[in-house]
């Protein structure tokens, strides 16, 4: 092979890693919701709970974080994601939330949830679940506390809105956690409420 056949093959090969390393992606980042409920020192609950399953509305029901730009505008963030399920992430952090405010291991979520044998079972319905880049997050959640026999104890509304300490998705889950964590109060206060009566 002649110089100037090498010196075109340099070129073609330093082109072609140009391309390859201007096409790769940046990486994906992953997220989890985590329980962040003060421990209560009220007395222990002698109650078991399980947490049913968390509806979340369709459009956040996917891997990516979905940021709001306005009223009728998201973004979906194809690199940074979820590790988990939305619904059974959420499940997952009440129950543990709601195990640290009412003093006992006995709340569970997910499949162990169909086979226990609890007092109460909490149904929640997110009706809202927004990530604002830069500002903070908001949830609203319809919920429902039954009895093991189907009958409703205590029911309510909760519209949480948690400011983002920071920049990025990192600082949007931990809102969210916070923003659990309030709603998983409200959700023991109304069991201790029930258990009470």
């Amino acid at each position: 092979m002649n110089r100037r056949s090498l010196g075109g093959l340099r070129v073609v090969l330093a082109l072609g890693a140009a391309i390859v390393t201007g096409c790769a992606s940046p990486p994906a980042h992953f997220y989890t919701l985590s329980s962040t409920a003060a421990v209560d020192h009220a007395e222990p609950a002698t109650f078991a709970v399980a947490v049913d399953g968390v509806s979340i509305p369709a459009a956040v029901d996917r891997p990516q974080f979905v940021i709001r730009r306005t009223a009728n505008e998201v973004s979906i963030d194809e690199f940074n994601r979820w590790a988990a399920p939305l619904g059974p992430a959420i499940a997952r952090v009440v129950a543990a939330n709601l195990g640290a405010l009412l003093g006992t291991p006995r709340v569970v979520s997910g499949p162990l949830a169909a086979g226990f044998d609890p007092a109460y079972r909490i149904g929640i319905d997110v009706q809202r679940f927004d990530s604002l880049a830069g500002e903070g997050v908001a949830i609203d959640a319809v919920w429902v506390v039954r009895k093991a026999a189907g009958q409703v104890v205590a029911s309510g509304r909760s519209s949480l809105g948690e400011p983002a300490h920071g920049d990025g998705c990192a600082a949007l889950a931990a809102a969210h956690s916070r923003a659990i964590a309030r709603l998983s109060e409200q959700l023991a206060a109304a069991l201790r409420g029930a258990a009470g009566r």
